[in-house]
């Protein structure tokens, strides 16, 4: 028989209820409406820019407030028909030494991938020693070429020449520069070539053979698309360098931006003001350039992405001009309440 100990209830069973547990933190939280939601704050990226804002503004203001750079002097040169002379045979020489030296780049980097030894071996020792030399270095040599071969002919090989021209009347220093420049761009854009077409998966060339696609048709339509996303920053970056290197060539007196401007202050004694002409041109082109390869950039990454291409500058601007019509046309109320339901982290509720 069971005793009356053995029919009471445990002290578990007895033990009066605590208050029924809530739903987990944020599992169908209410959240009150009226609750402003703010931003997180980021007190060290404000101090950092402010910073960074400050000593720039320095920077501006001591450039501007110098006297010795002479603004008054570099706003009188930075037309004259002798710099915008010079800046128009720099731009010369830099398209035309680019442009020929892709056009030899793209033949030794195709014998850089080809299976003739030979070809391989003889693209190689080239981009070796232009690569290897100085740029100042192949350029002397060029212009005292006749020193080294006083007459050149055209003729048999290892046999009579049918014309013989003397070095001194045909290397000038103009075409001694496009020459030397052209040579040395050649080395650098074979690399440039060959590593974009490296670039393209070896699995869609494959697959194009297996469909029995021409030569022609699979380089237009597979591999220069493709290369041309690895191709193209590089080959920006090589024009600005072109565009900077052909300052170079003022060694061998010939008028580009740098020569003109020298000059001038050789006979002015205004250096600092005429090199500050020569550097805002070089820097208004170079801007100009780094536009165009953004956007030649962007034309080639279609598709490479699944969510799109970013928007431009322009474009955000634009959006941005859109966001405070609107806002303005709406009125501070409208505003205010817009401001509520803005996005913030959990937690962030004051």
């Amino acid at each position: 028989m069971a005793t009356p100990q053995d029919v009471l209830p445990s002290p578990a069973l007895t033990k009066s209820p605590g208050p029924a547990p809530g739903p987990p933190a944020g599992a169908g939280a209410v959240v009150d409406p009226s609750a402003r939601l703010v931003a997180r704050r980021r007190p060290g990226q404000w101090i950092s820019a402010a910073v960074a804002l400050l000593l720039f503004a320095m920077a501006v203001s001591s450039a501007i407030r110098n006297k010795a750079f002479q603004w008054d002097v570099v706003a009188d040169w930075f037309t004259a028909t002798s710099v915008l002379n010079g800046l128009t045979l720099t731009l010369w020489l830099t398209a035309v030494t680019l442009g020929l030296g892709f056009v030899l780049g793209t033949v030794l980097a195709t014998m850089r991938l080809s299976a003739n030894p030979v070809l391989r071996t003889l693209s190689w020792i080239y981009i070796w020693i232009f690569r290897s030399t100085p740029a100042l270095v192949q350029l002397l040599l060029f212009f005292n070429i006749g020193a080294l071969y006083p007459t050149l002919g055209l003729g048999i090989p290892f046999g009579p020449e049918f014309i013989t021209v003397k070095t001194v009347n045909l290397f000038g220093p103009t075409l001694t520069a496009v020459i030397g420049l052209t040579l040395l761009e050649a080395a650098y854009a074979a690399e440039v070539v060959r590593g974009g077409i490296l670039s393209v998966d070896r699995g869609q060339l494959e697959a194009a053979s297996a469909l029995g696609l021409s030569r022609w048709r699979v380089l237009r339509r597979i591999i220069v698309p493709q290369a041309m996303r690895s191709i193209v920053p590089t080959a920006g970056n090589m024009l600005i360098s072109a565009l900077k290197g052909t300052s170079i060539i003022s060694v061998l007196a010939v008028s580009d931006l740098l020569y003109s401007v020298q000059l001038v202050y050789l006979q002015s004694y205004q250096v600092i003001p005429m090199l500050m002409v020569a550097t805002i041109w070089y820097i208004v082109i170079t801007t100009v350039l780094s536009i165009g390869q953004y956007y030649v950039e962007r034309h080639y990454a279609k598709g490479a992405t699944r969510d799109g291409l970013p928007p431009t500058p322009l474009q955000k601007a634009r959006a941005a001009w859109r966001r405070l019509r609107a806002a303005a046309d709406a009125g501070p109320d409208t505003g205010a309440e817009a401001g509520l339901g803005a996005k913030t982290a959990p937690g962030e509720q004051r």
